[in-house]
């Protein structure tokens, strides 16, 4: 038989035959076989697009470019409060002082402690110099890995400031940090080796722990941290091997919970093993220029 009759023959064979036996139930091509779907292209789809859009977030917008009036803010909620208060009891025929009886006196008390919380709360809100400076030097991944330290830090902690030297070195210095002393509006720099052989950081080192300076104001050894902003209320030191430290500061007095310490010790562990991996065959004059 020639090719040429065989291929006519098997092209006018029946897709409807039964391959499968008497038991299975005859199908068409479309049944038996399921259709592709194209792909359409991406220029027909543009205009097309009907699922949900993202909506813009006003109210984050409106606080990003007024941050210092939102910072401020408070001050003056609590300060119209508490003036309100002091009116109303001037002019409501009250007397003065407070009776524990009277329900106007214990709620009286109570907006005065709202006021009070509100104005306090404007008044720790981070001072200084906002700044970022990291050595461009770093390799992509130490710079990656230090950015994305700060961004968690900062997004779900109390944490206002963050300095990290390694080698005696000072590789990052970002957040809120104090005014240098010439005035001159530029963030207070890090002397990494006076830094380095103060009792506060040579006790870190030598205990090889995590150190958690609850309230700053009642430790001597803020005066080793001038780098930092003058209210700031909390300090972690957490060591980075035998090699480097990290300081971050906070706002809050006890502002950092024991899931954020041990969160930030495992930190710790992964940016030790990072900078070991990247930075200790560099030349020490690649971390001078900060």
């Amino acid at each position: 038989m020639e090719a040429g009759s065989f291929l006519r023959i098997t092209m006018v064979l029946p897709w409807s035959l039964n391959l499968g036996g008497p038991h299975l139930p005859r199908r068409r091509l479309g049944q038996a076989f399921p259709r592709l779907v194209r792909a359409s292209s991406s220029a027909n789809l543009e205009g097309r697009y009907r699922g949900p859009k993202p909506k813009k977030d006003w109210v984050a917008d409106w606080v990003w470019k007024n941050d210092d009036v939102v910072r401020s803010l408070p001050i003056y909620v609590g300060g119209v409060s508490l003036l309100a208060v002091l009116v109303n009891r001037a002019v409501s025929g009250i007397a003065p002082v407070a009776d524990a009886s009277s329900s106007q006196s214990r709620a009286d008390l109570l907006t005065l402690g709202l006021a009070v919380t509100n104005i306090l709360a404007g008044l720790v809100s981070p001072e200084g110099i906002e700044c970022r400076i990291i050595n461009p030097d770093l390799p992509n991944p130490v710079a990656s890995e230090l950015l994305w330290i700060w961004e968690s830090l900062s997004d779900v902690t109390c944490s206002r400031s963050l300095v990290v030297v390694y080698n005696s070195n000072c590789i990052l210095q970002i957040g809120f940090a104090a005014e240098s002393s010439k005035s001159d509006g530029k963030a207070a720099s890090v002397d990494a080796g006076k830094l380095m052989q103060g009792s506060v950081c040579q006790g870190v080192m030598k205990s090889g722990a995590q150190t958690y300076l609850a309230n700053l104001s009642l430790y001597p050894g803020k005066s080793e941290l001038p780098f930092l902003p003058s209210n700031s209320q909390a300090v972690i030191l957490q060591p980075l091997g035998d090699k480097g430290i990290a300081i971050i500061g906070g706002d809050t007095i006890r502002g950092f919970t024991n899931s954020d310490q041990a969160w930030i010790s495992l930190i710790g562990e992964k940016l030790d093993a990072t900078l070991a991996k990247y930075l200790d065959n560099l030349p020490l004059s690649l971390l001078d220029r900060v």
